[in-house]
Parts: C-alpha cells; sequence; structure tokens
C-alpha cells in the first residue's frame, strides 16, 4: 500500500476558508499518545470537502470494459457477494443504509450520537485491498472486534489505541499514526462525557475509527474517503450513505394491526441490550404480531406515526442511480436493510424512469420480517416502497392495478418491465414464475456482458 493512499498533500490552501481550525493536541491518558492528526490529511480531507461536491465523487469515471451497478443493501447479507463481485466488475456504488441502532454502533450512536456507520465499515472492509501484507494487516486491525468481557475489552482498548497490541505489526509507520490518531480522537470525545459510562465489549476498532474521523471532519462523506484512502478500496467503488448526515436517524415501522415499532433493531432483532452477535434469522427471536405495513423514519423523540420525519436522500444516489448500467435489490432483511433507502423521495422516480436491468436477490431463508413471504410479497414489499404507497399522501406515486383499466405506470408490472428476478434458496418463487417473473424477462436489449 502506498503512503499515496492516504490522500494528496497540499502545501498550501488556495483560500483561508479551506482550512480547518489547526488540529489540537489530543488527550489521553497514556504517556505514549500519537502525534496529533498529521496537518497535511487534515488539508486533503479539508480540499475534499470543498471540491468534492456529491456530483464529483459519484461521477468518477469507472473503467469502460467494466458494467457500472448499483445496490441497495444492508452491511451484513451481501458481503459474501461483494467477494465474488469484484472479480467481475469494480464499478459498483453500494448503497447503505445509517439508521442501525444495534451492537457495537448502538453504544457510539448513544454517547456520542451521529449517524450509525456500522454497516458502511463492514461494506470498507469487504472492498478493501488485500494484495500485499500490510494492507491484509490494515484490514485485521480495521475489522477487528473486542472481546465481550467489559473488563477485558477495555484492556484491549487501551492495548490498541495506545499502540502496544499486537495488531499494529505490519502497519507502517504512516498508516498507524494516523489510523491511531482518530482512534484517539474517539477516545477524546468519550473522556469529554464524564456522565456517559461507554461499553466496549464486542466494540469494532473500525467503528471507532469512523466515528472519529467523522466527528473530527463533521462530515460522513470525508470520513467514508479517509477509510477508503487508509484500506485502499478501488477508486470507481463507491460506499454511499443513502443519507449523508451528522445527526442520529430512527427507524420506524408501521404493522398491518396499526402498531408502531420505533428502532431498527426492535424491527428486525430485539434484544435485551447484549453486545453479542445477533442471528437475524434464529428462530429464537419472537415473531412480529402483524405483518410489516412500511417502515419510516422518525424524530429522536416520540414513538408514533405523527413523529415521523423525511430526511434528503444523499445527492451522490441521485447521480449514480441515474447512469448506472444495473440496479441490484440485495439479499438481507428486506424492511430494515433494503427498504429504508427506497422510501426516501426522489428514489422511486429516478428508477421508474430508468429502462435498465432491476436485478432482484432473494433471501435463503425467511426472517423475521418476511416471515411467510413468497417472491411476490418480496416483489410487492419493494414496489409499495418505492411508490410510497401508505406514507405521507402528498409524497405518494400512484400505484394502480393494471387490470383495473387505470394509468398503470407505476404497478408492480411497471416497476418489473425491464427487471430480471433472480431467486435463491427456501422462498416459493412458483407463483412469481407464473404470475410475475415469465412476462417480465430481461429482453435483449437489457442485456450486457
Amino acid at each position: 500500500m502506498a503512503d499515496s493512499c492516504l490522500g494528496p498533500l497540499i502545501s498550501k490552501a488556495s483560500s483561508p476558508s479551506l482550512l480547518l481550525h489547526s488540529p489540537p493536541q489530543l488527550l489521553f491518558p497514556f504517556s505514549s499518545f500519537p502525534k496529533p492528526i498529521p496537518k497535511h490529511l487534515v488539508l486533503s480531507m479539508t480540499s475534499l470537502q470543498c471540491s468534492s461536491s456529491p456530483s464529483s465523487i459519484s461521477n468518477s469515471s469507472p473503467r469502460p470494459s467494466q458494467p457500472s451497478l448499483l445496490v441497495f443493501s444492508g452491511g451484513t447479507a451481501f458481503n459474501g457477494v461483494v467477494e465474488e463481485l469484484k472479480k467481475l466488475t469494480t464499478s459498483v456504488a453500494h448503497v447503505l443504509p445509517v439508521s442501525d441502532d444495534g451492537g457495537s454502533t448502538a453504544e457510539i450512536v448513544r454517547v456520542l450520537g451521529g449517524p450509525a456507520v456500522g454497516d458502511i465499515r463492514s461494506r470498507c472492509l469487504r472492498l478493501s485491498d488485500q494484495s500485499s501484507a500490510e494492507a491484509l494487516a490494515v484490514r485485521r486491525l480495521l475489522g477487528h472486534r473486542l472481546p465481550l468481557d467489559p473488563q477485558d475489552s477495555k484492556s484491549q482498548w487501551y492495548d490498541i489505541v495506545g499502540g502496544e497490541h499486537s495488531l499494529w505489526k505490519g502497519v507502517s509507520r504512516p498508516y498507524s499514526e494516523t489510523i491511531r490518531a482518530f482512534l484517539v480522537y474517539f477516545q477524546n470525545e468519550i473522556l469529554r462525557r464524564p456522565n456517559e459510562s461507554f461499553c466496549f465489549s464486542n466494540g469494532s476498532i473500525g467503528n471507532f475509527f469512523f466515528a472519529g474521523a467523522r466527528i473530527f471532519f463533521q462530515s460522513l462523506d470525508a470520513a467514508i474517503f479517509l477509510f477508503s484512502r487508509v484500506s485502499d478500496i478501488p477508486a470507481e467503488s463507491l460506499v454511499l450513505p443513502v443519507i449523508s448526515t451528522n445527526d442520529r436517524l430512527t427507524l420506524g415501522c408501521e404493522l398491518w394491526d396499526g402498531t408502531i415499532i420505533r428502532g431498527q433493531n426492535e424491527i428486525s432483532h430485539p434484544t435485551s441490550g447484549t453486545m453479542q452477535h445477533i442471528d437475524k434469522g434464529c428462530s429464537s427471536v419472537p415473531a412480529l404480531p402483524s405483518r410489516i405495513k412500511r417502515v419510516f423514519y422518525m424524530s429522536n423523540e416520540g414513538g408514533n406515526s405523527l413523529h415521523e420525519v423525511f430526511p434528503m436522500v444523499n445527492a451522490s444516489v441521485l447521480d449514480r442511480l441515474s447512469n448506472v448500467d444495473c440496479i441490484v435489490y440485495a439479499m438481507g432483511s428486506l424492511f430494515t436493510s433494503v427498504c429504508p433507502s427506497l422510501v426516501l423521495r426522489g428514489i422511486g422516480e429516478i428508477i421508474s424512469s430508468r429502462n435498465c436491468p432491476k436485478v432482484l436477490l432473494l433471501n435463503g431463508t425467511h426472517d423475521r420480517e418476511t416471515n411467510g413471504f413468497s417472491a411476490s410479497g418480496f416483489v410487492t414489499s419493494i414496489t409499495d416502497a418505492l411508490n410510497r404507497k401508505y406514507g405521507d399522501t402528498d409524497s405518494c406515486l400512484e400505484n394502480f392495478e393494471p387490470e383495473k383499466g387505470l394509468d398503470n405506470s407505476q404497478s408492480p408490472s411497471y416497476w418489473g418491465k425491464h427487471d430480471c428476478f433472480m431467486c435463491f434458496g427456501m422462498i416459493p418463487c412458483a407463483e412469481m414464475f407464473h404470475t410475475r417473473l415469465f412476462p417480465l424477462l430481461v429482453s435483449d436489449d437489457a442485456k450486457f456482458n
């Protein structure tokens, strides 16, 4: 990994407005804390924030021989596909939600606020370089999780942030100084909140690095750029938060029986506050009292649909969505990983206007959110989300059924006109093939190599 991965060096800013305040000496209760965040890195990242607008970031030119894809997914289920997809094309925009409120991410959001970064960190790690010993060392470090035991996790965290842990072996000085600086900054932010006791159990070092960078630069996009450079992600591979914000986001859902559930974790796999890894498909997770009707975003106070908010979609997502060769709805948690991106204003409008292949990857098994769903149930839920069918009436796209003889431009059949549905696993697909898929096969002009 070359030092250039840390970003371009800028010796002199063209305007005083391009400069951040000088990085402060970071406070840390160890004798061997790293140096302040390198000034060249601050200038590099500031230049990114000022000169790299959403359109300039998203318009990075892919290699012409590669098909370009945009994938709506969460941070876990699609990761296994990423490794194989990289062999075919690296021109992929990964669109991820920032509303996760479980595990290590939940603790960061609880104490420091801001959007959830766990899904983004997970995808960045999967896209990171693995071609050299140092690249693998950086990946191991940023992919490491602390022990579950609170005392053991805190002790190990101190060793890592103090530069004494074996995980630093193989990481060169430029990278170790940069990564440690943001880990120290993260620790310093925790120490500034003495009334909050931070739990390091099962904490992700990558999440801590990400959070430190986001808080320092006050920009989620800048944090992603830094993480991408440190882990040497191909320039044409984009990791895009569907909402670019420094604020906390809360996901809610409405069930068909009228129940409102607040929080992604409560919708998908409610826990008792444990930091242990949760298997979303585990049968021990209690079933929902009713199927999910819709998902929406809520204010940080209040617990009913009257507290619905309408965040702006990331402009980079809309730009990429307008130009890619193929749109993919990935496997994973349908209502808490895929639909949170689809319900935002502007997404449905662009997708309905695109005359390109749209691919649905079904799950291998059901989970709490989709128990009893057939393949057509997934398609209907996706089109309902794109149409914002059950949301605010002022923002809904009409979803007329074609057999009623009305305008069917936003019906499920319309959305699927150029789609190829890939159905895997145990979910019954016969109904989909006979009623929807067969007449909606991709035409020759929609195929690509």
